[in-house]
């Protein structure tokens, strides 16, 4: 999407995740689970998950390698990719959503 497309709208990029200097339980997830290897994909898998997340607050595996299939990892670091979506929407859930 063109930015001029956004114009009116709310854009969410990695940076907005973290509230009062707290990492999002999505980036804390992503580093005890190794899903962030070379950072090439990083920025996009945060900000996907974070939208896939709200929209399925507890998805399956299967869900998830679906949610997230749109982003391409070059490292083939999908499987600690999806293990951290795993953790995050635990964590999340035990927060009450957020």
């Amino acid at each position: 999407m063109l930015a001029v497309q956004a114009e009116g709208g709310t854009v969410l990029t990695v940076e907005g995740l973290p509230k009062n200097g707290t990492l999002h339980p999505l980036q804390e997830a992503f580093t005890q689970e190794h899903g962030l290897q070379c950072g090439y994909c990083t920025p996009g898998m945060l900000v996907r998950a974070y939208r896939f997340l709200q929209e399925n607050p507890n998805p399956t595996e299967e869900q998830i390698r679906f949610g997230m299939s749109g982003n391409l990892c070059r490292c083939t670091g999908y499987m600690n990719i999806v293990k951290a979506v795993q953790s995050a929407a635990k964590k999340m859930q035990a927060a009450g959503g957020k």
